[in-house]
C-alpha cells in the first residue's frame, strides 16, 4: 500500500464487515514523531483462533478470496519504521487494532488522503456504521463524528454529493493545521 490512509481504509472495512455500529479511527503524532494509528470497533470480534491467524496472509474470513494481506502488510510497514502493531479482540465486544510507526524513519509511509479515506468509508456506508475520526499532534487536535453530522442533517443521506463534498472539505480544513509539515 502506498500510504497509511489506505491501510486505515482496509482496516476500517474489516470493522464494517464485522457489523460494527461505531468505528473509531485515531491518528496521533507525539513530540518525538511517533505515530499511533488506532481502529477500534464494536463489531462481532474475533475468537482466539482467528486472532492468532490474522497475522498470516492466509488467515482471512472473506469468502471471495483465500488470502488477507491487510494486517500483515501493516505490520511489516510499522516494523520497518521501528514500530509494531497490537490487536485486541473479544467475541461479541469488538476489536481494537493499534499500529505505531516512527514518522522520522525513511521507511515511514506518508499519511495520504485521510480525509478522502474517511469520506469514502462514510459514503460507501451511508446507513452505518458511524465513524468517529480523532486526530492529534503537538499542533492541535480535531474530531469528526458522523453521529453529529446525521443529527445536523436530519434525514439527508450522507452519500449525497453535496454532503460528501462538505465532509471532505471540513475534514481537510481541520487536518492541515494538525498534521501539515509533520506527516502530510
Amino acid at each position: 500500500m502506498r500510504d497509511l490512509s489506505l491501510h486505515i481504509l482496509d482496516l476500517a472495512e474489516n470493522s464494517v464487515r464485522a457489523r460494527a455500529s461505531l468505528v473509531r479511527i485515531g491518528v496521533s503524532v507525539d513530540e518525538s514523531k511517533l505515530i499511533a494509528l488506532t481502529i477500534a470497533d464494536d463489531g462481532c470480534g474475533m475468537d482466539a483462533e482467528l486472532l492468532a491467524r490474522v497475522m498470516s496472509p492466509f488467515g482471512t474470513t472473506r469468502t471471495t478470496r483465500k488470502v488477507g494481506m491487510g494486517i500483515p502488510l501493516m505490520a511489516q510497514n510499522a516494523r520497518l519504521t521501528g514500530g509494531d502493531i497490537a490487536i485486541e479482540s473479544q467475541v461479541g465486544t469488538g476489536t481494537t487494532f493499534t499500529a505505531t510507526l516512527h514518522a522520522d524513519s525513511i521507511d515511514c509511509l506518508p499519511l495520504g488522503d485521510l480525509a478522502g479515506t474517511v469520506v469514502s468509508l462514510v459514503t460507501a456506508n451511508p446507513e452505518g456504521p458511524d465513524f468517529l475520526l480523532q486526530c492529534s499532534s503537538p499542533k492541535g487536535e480535531m474530531t469528526f463524528d458522523t453521529r453529529e453530522v446525521r443529527q445536523a442533517l436530519g434525514g439527508v443521506s450522507l452519500n449525497e454529493p453535496e454532503v460528501a463534498a462538505w465532509m471532505l472539505e471540513a475534514i481537510r480544513e481541520e487536518l492541515e493545521p494538525i498534521f501539515g509539515g509533520v506527516i502530510l
